[in-house]
Parts: structure tokens; sequence; C-alpha cells
């Protein structure tokens, strides 16, 4: 899922050394008999892939002032996550969300502070040029209220003026407008123990020397100059008067009310924590459920505080001289994605490698009841999550995308294939279950798209709910496609109806969980081709001339993550590897496969056997970069060219009724 997030967006790729460029180009045969053997090579001996999540250096900065307010001051680990804080700075002096991008104030800050912490000196020539950008930025005032409250902790900034998160959230109903269950999943596990933090206020002493006034005594910055609507300047006085009410009541809280919702939130956490690698499996809840357990009174040796900072560790990556966080563990993503890739080369659909994967799969498959139980009336339990272990919240993409690769393996004992049978039966009623009243899915909530919510103080994360998108609502389409669905199904009809609202004035479709249109027009076009559009249909013909414009003179595709803040870049950027088979895969859905477009897109991948990945966790705030979307997505386009040039068309799958147009 490219926090975009919510918690899942990136730049990345394979090591240069596994997968140089060729002095010759190669053939699609041999290139795609490299990758595949690539892969295999990286897959784990029980059968899974689980490549490398970068994010971005907030990580590093937090897991700094973790460990400082843990009492482990003076680790050679906060020493290593300091040491490639400092190597991850911009040439400005900032930080920045994404290799390339502008200096951002929160990631800036954050830095600043924890290297201040790590005990770099304000007048080192790196901390000067530091303090700077975070101070032309806006300073900590400019910052969003998740940095403010960690600050706060650490006595940087007033907790009265950090936005009011009361734990009384929890105690309201499920019918009532504003509840934890009308935030996406993401924002509802790192709220609910923030919520404990700002009621109980933690408070870790720094020393003077570590202090940042500096970056306190910043002029106001000047408004952004955008219009908004009548509607978000209402909700948003509206919701800024309640917190200010909020800030009223938290001067003499009811007390029996307050310890009743500080329980509730405990034990909300808590029995989250089951069958879960953290709360959520991510690093933000994990890192505010330590905050909020030791706020508590636990101790820092208490079996449940030492297993959620065991969690934190093991998003680790530590050599000799420096230490990065991943946000959280892919294994399922890259499992699902990994062997659909390789289903589609030479390899037999019953070999031992596809049925280790598969069985790894299988293993993951979530059995118990989650959040989205709250929203969804359906029964049935199934489904697959991102991580290793998180279930309480399968995702309706990772589903989608397993129940596709798992629907092209064959297992020759029939009580394995039964297994199989069983999982793709509850999962494809699971994924019917969670589409939304537009006829789309989200990711991981049915219905949990209530946009005034976006304008609660403490929602300026970006990710405050869950809407369907164009990109998983394709994927699911695939899914249930593959499975058997008839192409005029109720459930496909109301998709395929949704994808079309969708596109925009140019042909492209946004993308929620990658970089960005070139991703969701992607997805958009093969969902549609996949329910019976032909090629020669409006959108698919708008979808593709679109990626044609947009081709660089090299052959390739690219596009940068500032096209969230700025959609006149859609589809600009260097070339990379992943998004050029991104953009070749819309065009081969769109009947392109033999166009000079596609021709110099498959020369590009065939000269280029590298590049990056990219995915989105929450858009203009959090990306992150898969180390294996360079690798898996190229083959899928390659095998896919191959397939349609030997006359076997891979989107020609069950029957041909279509919608009507």
């Amino acid at each position: 899922m490219d926090i975009v997030d919510p918690l899942r967006f990136s730049l990345v790729a394979p090591p240069a050394d596994t997968l140089a460029s060729a002095s010759e180009p190669l053939s699609i045969d041999d290139s795609v008999d490299r990758a595949a053997r690539f892969l295999l090579e990286l897959q784990q001996p029980d059968g899974h892939w689980c490549a490398e999540l970068e994010g971005d250096s907030i990580l590093e900065s937090e897991y700094i002032l973790t460990l400082f307010f843990l009492g482990r001051r003076n680790e050679a680990k906060l020493r290593k996550a300091a040491r490639h804080l400092r190597e991850s700075q911009n040439e400005d002096g900032g930080w920045c969300n994404y290799p390339g991008g502008e200096a951002d104030v929160n990631a800036t800050v954050k830095a600043y502070f924890a290297l201040k912490i790590a005990g770099d000196s304000r007048e080192a020539l790196h901390m000067r040029r530091a303090a700077s950008v975070a101070r032309a930025l806006g300073g900590i005032h400019a910052c969003n209220s998740f940095t403010k409250t960690y600050l706060a902790v650490f006595g940087q900034y007033p907790w009265a003026k950090c936005p009011a998160v009361p734990p009384e959230l929890i105690l309201l109903p499920s019918w009532f407008p504003f509840n934890i269950y009308e935030m996406s999943s993401w924002s509802r596990a790192i709220v609910v123990p923030l919520s404990i933090i700002w009621a109980l206020k933690p408070h870790c002493e720094v020393p003077a020397e570590a202090a940042i006034p500096e970056l306190l005594d910043v002029p106001a910055a000047l408004p952004n100059g955008r219009r908004e609507s009548l509607a978000a300047v209402a909700w948003s006085k509206f919701f800024w008067g309640t917190d200010a009410a909020l800030k009223v009541y938290e001067k003499a809280p009811l007390p029996r009310l307050r310890r009743l919702a500080i329980d509730r939130a405990h034990a909300w956490i808590v029995q989250r924590l089951d069958k879960s690698d953290g709360l959520g499996a991510i690093f933000p809840p994990i890192v505010n459920t330590i905050y909020a357990f030791r706020a508590l009174g636990l101790a820092a040796d208490d079996p449940i505080v030492v297993s959620q900072v065991e969690h934190l560790e093991r998003l680790g990556i530590e050599d000799d001289e420096s230490l990065r966080i991943q946000p959280c563990f892919s294994p399922v993503w890259d499992t699902a994605l990994a062997l659909n890739a390789l289903l589609e080369t030479d390899i037999a659909p019953d070999a031992p490698e596809v049925h280790r994967a598969a069985e790894w799969l299988l293993d993951r498959e979530v059995r118990t009841p989650g959040d989205w139980k709250v929203k969804s009336q359906h029964d049935v339990v199934g489904g697959w999550f991102f991580e290793y272990a998180n279930e309480f919240y399968p995702d309706c993409d990772d589903t989608a995308q397993v129940l596709t690769t798992l629907s092209k393996v064959h297992f020759v004992d029939n009580r394995e294939q039964a297994r199989v049978d069983g999982a793709l039966r509850r999962g494809t009623e699971w994924l019917s279950g969670m589409q939304n009243r537009d006829g789309g899915w989200a990711s991981f909530d049915k219905d949990c798209d209530r946009e005034f919510l976006k304008y609660i103080p403490f929602a300026d994360h970006n990710a405050m709910v869950d809407p369907a998108t164009v990109d998983i609502t394709a994927r699911v389409i695939e899914a249930f496609v593959r499975r058997g669905f008839s192409r005029s199904a109720l459930q496909i009809r109301r998709a395929v109806r949704f994808i079309r609202a969708e596109q925009e004035e140019d042909g492209s479709w946004y993308g929620r969980w990658g970089c960005n249109y070139l991703y969701g027009t992607w997805l958009a076009l093969c969902g549609l081709r996949l329910a019976g559009a032909e090629p020669s249909d409006r959108a698919l013909q708008r979808g593709a001339a679109w990626l044609r414009s947009c081709q660089n003179p090299d052959g390739g595709w690219g596009e940068l993550p500032d096209t969230y803040r700025d959609a006149g870049r859609k589809g600009k950027g260097p070339s990379t590897a992943c998004q050029t088979a991104w953009a070749l895969l819309g065009l081969e859905a769109a009947g392109e496969a033999e166009s000079d477009a596609s021709t110099a897109g498959i020369d590009y991948l065939l000269a280029q056997q590298e590049a990056t990945g990219t995915g989105t966790g929450f858009p203009q705030v959090f990306y992150l970069r898969y180390h294996l979307y360079a690798t898996y997505f190229p083959l899928l386009a390659l095998t896919t060219f191959r397939r349609l040039g030997q006359g076997d068309d891979p989107f020609a799958v069950g029957d041909t009724r279509a919608e009507a147009q």
C-alpha cells in the first residue's frame, strides 16, 4: 500500500551490483530469465520474500528520541542512527520526504532536535545550516500536530498549544458522527495511544544544550494563498472551536470519565497486540504505544513494554557504522507480487518454489475479526495483511493481490488444493463484503470517507480517512475476474462505474498507493480491460494517450512525489524501471503493445535492468521505497508483452460479457 501509508511513498532499487546494466541490451527472454533467477535467489527458505522498505529521516529521528525517552542515551544504536541522519541531510541543510525532494519542516525540525539529543553542537556547520532551513520553513510553529506533541514530551513546545487528543474519544459510540472507527485504521492506531499521552502528558528532561528555543522564536508563516471552500472554512472553525472547548475541559476533566477513558484506551491497545508485531505492526503506533505505556507507569522492563521495544528494534537495519529504520515489513505484499510475476514466466505452477511461497501466504490468512468488522456487516473472516503479523488489520490491496496470485497456483495433493480453495473462497467473500457505497474499495475499512474529519486540528497528517481508490478497486476487479466472476456481476459493474467516474480530464487516474498518476492509470486501464472493456473504449484510449504524452525521450517513464502537491507535475520525472513497467502494463491493457511507445519502453527496460521503485504512505507527508519494485514489475511488463506477441492475451480472462457502454 504507494502510509502515502496513509501508511504507506518512495524511490528505491535492488543493489546495482546484483542487477547491473548490461553492456549490450538483453533479449526479452534473457531479461525475463535473469530477473526470474534473481527473484528466486532472494526467496527465503520458508518460501517468502521481504525486501527492505525505506521511509524518510523522520524514522531515525523518532527512534533517537524514543531511545532517549527510555533512558538509553549512550547506546551505540543511538549514535549510529544519528550518523545515518547526518548522511541523509540535503545539500541545502534540511531533510526531505523523498530523495531529491525539497526540505520538509517536520523532517528538518525533528532531525535537528534528534542530533542535538545525540550530542551535536548547535555551532557545528551542519547544525547551523539545519537551523537556518528549519527557521526559514517556519520552525516548530509550522510543524504538524504529531511533531508538536513529541516536542511537548521533551519540553520543547507548550502542551497548551498542541491540538487536543482527549482519550474520551474512545468512549464515543460507533453511531456518533465522529468516533475512532470513522478514522482510517492507521490514524486510529496512532491516535488511541496518543490520547493517553495527551491526557497524562509525560515529561522527559533534556540537557540545556539540547533544547531548541531557536526554532520556537520564529515569526508566524504567511498564509499559503490557497482558497478554501466555504465548507472547509466552516468545518475548520467548528473543530478549532471544539479544540478550545476541550482545552477548557482539560483543566478539570471529570475524574471518573477520564479514568474510564484511559483504561478503555489501554485495553483497546493491549487487545490489538495479540497476533501482531506491535500495534498495527507499523512504526508510528508502536512508538506511541511505548510512550503511552510508560506514561501509564509501566516500568521499562515490564514484559509488555519490552515486547513493543523489541518490535521497534526489529525494524532497524544496522551495520558497523550506521543504523536506519524501516516503517514496517512488507513480506505479504512482496511475496504475492514476486510470486505473481514468476507465475507469468515459464516456471511451473506446481514447482517447489511456487508451493513454498503459496503455503507461506496461506499460513498468513486472517482468521480473527478485526477493526474492519465495526463498519462491515458480513460475517466471513478472511483476507491478508501487509506485514508478518497484523491480524486485526487485513487490507483490500494485499488481499486482492494474494487472491490473484493464488488463483494461478496448482497443487497435485488434493488436501493442499482444498486448503487453497478454502482460503480463496473466504478471501473473495471477505473482499466482496468490503465494497464501499460508491462501488470502490478502500484499503482497510468500509465507507471510511467522512471528508469533514480532515479538518480536525490533529488530523494534519493528511491521512485521517480511508476513501475508495481507483488503484485498489482495479486490483480487486482483477482478483474477482481471475476468481471466475462474470464481468456482468454487480460488484464488477459498480467498480467499473467508480473507475470511469474518477478519470481526470487529461485521461489519467490518481494513484493513492503508488507514485502517482502512472500507477493509478496503469491499474485503472488493466481493471477496465479485465472487466470487459475493449481497446476501442474511449476511457482506455484517453488513458493510453495520456501515457504516451508523458513518455521521456529515453523511452522510459518517471514521476516524482511532488505530483501529490502539484498535479501539474503529473507524469514528469526521471525514468525508472518500475514506473516504466507500470506505463507499459497500462499500454498493453489498452491494446497498444505494438505501438512505438511500447516498443521504446521495452527497449528502455532491456537496456536498464535496474532502477527505482515507488510507493506512497501518506501523500505529501510520508513516502516509501520498495526495493523489489524494480524487479517484479518490469518482469511482469516483459512477460505480458511476450505473451501478447505470442497471441496469448492475458486480459482475456473468464467470460466476455461487459457492462454496456
